[in-house]
């Protein structure tokens, strides 16, 4: 019998939302009260997240604006370093029980990821780096084991993952569109190259590519996924917890 998942539509929010929803989900499932779940969504304006440890950024990105609109600042629950995002793909997956080291868990909740991109015709392997990203403020400047890059070398996913009990949330962003001028304002000679290969993803459609990591979905895990949005109440809740997820001149926001 396949297991039921809850499929939460794609939503485009700002990315205090965002992240209060990876959060809340989490929680949820962790309390036993909310089936594992997958879901994609979108940054409604530029944004940078930062990892949860990350204690240093430099301090002009609080005065940064783009498109008219401050640069919105937000910190992730999990780890990794800072990601720009817009003009990205995020997914989030919340599940437990997966049993091994982490590095383990993290490829076996990827697997969704290389097979629904090799139907799409791109082939992902994992990336090689080691612990020296701990020093670059960038998270796609260099690619670790739980990253995905393409034959070519272009980091294509970054993800990053925070576990509670058995419980595992693991969110991750497809650089589709890079935005190369803010990256490099933002990163400086440290920011990610934006050759050829990120171009190519410019060119795919993302209601297509969520529709082949959907499928992908069900046949790696062996689930059924159940399309349910969130209702008014969760909203509610969700909302009352966004405020902790804003980064404000403060070097680090503590979430509880």
């Amino acid at each position: 019998m396949q297991t039921l998942w809850r499929y939460i539509p794609p939503l485009d929010a700002p990315g205090a939302i965002q992240m209060a929803l990876d959060w809340w989900l989490l929680e949820q499932h962790r309390a036993a009260s909310h089936p594992p779940s997958l879901r994609f969504y979108t940054w409604s304006a530029a944004a940078i997240s930062l990892g949860y440890h990350q204690k240093d950024w430099p301090s002009q990105w609080h005065s940064l604006s783009w498109d008219g609109q401050p640069l919105e600042i937000v910190r992730r629950p999990s780890g990794g370093r800072g990601v720009l995002h817009g003009g990205d793909l995020t997914y989030a997956v919340v599940d437990s029980g997966r049993s091994g080291h982490r590095m383990a868990i993290y490829q076996s909740l990827c697997e969704f990821l290389v097979e629904g991109w090799r139907s799409l015709g791109v082939e992902l392997v994992y990336g090689t780096a080691g612990r020296g990203y701990i020093g670059n403020p960038s998270c796609f400047a260099t690619a670790t084991g739980a990253d995905l890059v393409t034959r070519d070398g272009y980091k294509l996913i970054g993800s990053a993952q925070l576990r509670q009990g058995s419980a595992i949330l693991q969110h991750g962003s497809m650089r589709l569109q890079p935005n190369a001028a803010l990256e490099k304002t933002l990163f400086g000679e440290q920011a990610p190259t934006a050759g050829p290969e990120s171009q190519e993803f410019a060119s795919f459609d993302p209601p297509a590519i969520i529709q082949a990591l959907s499928q992908a979905a069900c046949q790696c895990w062996g689930i059924t996924l159940q399309t349910l949005p969130l209702s008014a109440h969760e909203w509610e809740q969700v909302r009352a917890i966004a405020p902790r997820f804003s980064v404000q001149l403060q070097p680090r926001e503590q979430i509880q």
